[in-house]
């Protein structure tokens, strides 16, 4: 079993349903609201755990009723907190989302505690691969690449300038389409996922594409956390000794699975999910 330590935010999603996104300066009316474990680095976290890591989360929440809901289901599943820091100055973060009937999302996220989060040699220590996002600050992203003794795997979402020398320790980059183009210099990496929504996703190495995958069709519900679970999958691939080809393969379709159900959590798939629709 891989061990991963995930360095990354934990925030608690407040989730509205609306029939199409609304325009600048538009009101429309949600069919509801709903109160979602989430953040960037603690969907990766149960991800891989989900599908068959030994998962420690490295973070910052707030002592506060909201952290507990945040922490819900990474502790129902198994996910290890003993590094978890409670800050009694900042609160949990959270993040506003809507969500419209074609599983198309907004997302604005408020950092919180995830703001002070701080990293140790000894919080990755012993790990065969680090995940970490930039819901965090820069320079605890860099100290996580820097501890790091295994892999280091970077979703740079968020997209913002990242300093050269990081993305030179970094063994795999995690883009979206627009966050590729939006970021200089990814391919400085080890190598880079570009993922393309419904049409897939290809790996990079060296600036050229090595492999090439697509996601089985799936009605689409919510895509909040696809992202999250395609880089956990991918991550969890190349660590169990998968090809190129086959990890990307695995992860198109694990993060086809995520965007069939509501909330972010709460649609990671499983490995015997994984598994079936392969």
């Amino acid at each position: 079993m891989s061990r991963i330590a995930v360095v990354g935010s934990v925030n608690l999603d407040l989730v509205a349903r609306v029939p199409r996104l609304p325009a600048p300066g538009e009101t429309i009316a949600a069919g509801g609201l709903r109160r979602v474990p989430g953040g960037k680095g603690a969907n990766q976290a149960l991800a891989a755990r989900r599908l068959g890591a030994d998962v420690t989360m490295v973070a910052a929440v707030g002592d506060d009723p909201a952290a507990d809901e945040a922490l819900a289901l990474l502790a129902r599943d198994g996910v290890r907190l003993d590094r978890l820091r409670r800050d009694p100055d900042r609160p949990t973060g959270h993040a506003l989302i809507t969500v419209d009937d074609a599983g198309e999302t907004t997302i604005v996220v408020v950092g919180g505690s995830n703001d002070t989060l701080s990293v140790s040699a000894e919080d990755v220590r012993g790990a065969d691969a680090v995940l970490t996002v930039l819901e965090i600050p820069d320079a605890t992203v860099a100290d996580a690449a820097r501890h790091a003794t295994g892999m280091v795997v970077l979703n740079a979402a968020p997209a913002r300038a990242l300093d050269p020398d990081l993305l030179r320790r970094v063994d795999l980059v995690v883009v979206n389409a627009g966050e590729y183009t939006a970021i200089d210099g990814l391919d400085a990496a080890g190598a880079v996922a570009v993922t393309h929504g419904a049409q897939g996703a290809v790996l990079r190495r060296g600036g050229r594409e090595v492999a090439r995958a697509a996601p089985p069709p799936v009605r689409v519900v919510d895509g909040t956390a696809a992202g999250d679970t395609f880089t956990a999958a991918l991550a969890v691939a190349l660590l169990d000794g998968a090809s190129d080809a086959d990890a990307l393969h695995r992860a198109c379709a694990a993060g086809a699975l995520a965007v069939t159900r509501a909330g972010a959590q709460p649609s990671l798939p499983t490995a015997a999910e994984l598994e079936a629709v392969l």
